[in-house]
């Protein structure tokens, strides 16, 4: 009995270390996450042509009209991420926390924190309807995509069906660019490298679609 219980003593003595070690382990995979979250986040506000976009879309220099480019990256960031099960979901809500603190220095710096809290509730409710809007587009044909763009890119303010032609081909070429990217990787690093906003020929970046069949064959 005496030996059959320093067996179990020792045993779940073995069982708490692993455990132990698991949690740390984990607790430091998490920490490097946040770091990658952040990296992440940064690519979408830093490796940006802003300036193109304003040229491109016609969009005032504004914080606002910055912070529709930046949200666009982010909820694209954020689809690809929503595959990697448990780390990537954690990673999109630190990429969100992210994005919210850069927002509020932003403004700031730019002197408008007299109102940040109504600033902030409105820049909340666009953030969340326009994330709601992209999935639905991206997950439906160009029409409902370009629709999304419109409303939330654009302010409902676009006349221009050219415009509207150049996003949602960016969008497409980018959600299928970053697709591509191992899921690993990204939750180590956080890199992300967009594709431009123009280029003359998008489709030989974009991934080989693999031809479709009927039941005969052909």
């Amino acid at each position: 009995d005496w030996a059959k219980d320093k067996s179990l003593r020792n045993s779940t003595s073995g069982r708490s270390w692993m455990s132990s070690h698991f949690l740390k382990n984990k607790t430091l995979d998490f920490s490097k996450i946040k770091i990658a979250a952040l990296r992440m986040y940064t690519c979408c506000v830093e490796r940006i042509n802003y300036d193109e976009f304003f040229d491109k879309c016609f969009l005032p220099d504004t914080l606002n009209s910055w912070f529709l480019i930046a949200q666009l990256h982010v909820w694209m960031c954020l689809v690809r991420m929503r595959q990697e099960g448990r780390e990537g979901k954690f990673m999109c809500r630190y990429i969100v926390h992210s994005m919210w603190e850069d927002v509020e220095q932003r403004s700031k710096i730019m002197g408008v924190s007299w109102v940040w809290k109504e600033a902030m509730k409105a820049m909340t409710e666009t953030f969340y309807a326009a994330i709601f809007g992209y999935d639905e587009g991206i997950l439906s044909d160009d029409c409902v995509l370009a629709a999304a763009l419109w409303r939330n890119l654009f302010n409902c303010q676009c006349d221009d069906p050219q415009q509207l032609e150049l996003m949602v081909e960016y969008v497409r070429k980018q959600m299928q660019f970053i697709d591509s990217l191992d899921g690993e990787d990204l939750l180590l690093t956080g890199e992300v490298k967009w594709r431009p906003l123009v280029e003359e020929n998008a489709q030989s970046i974009l991934k080989v679609v693999s031809p479709t069949y009927n039941d005969t064959g052909l």
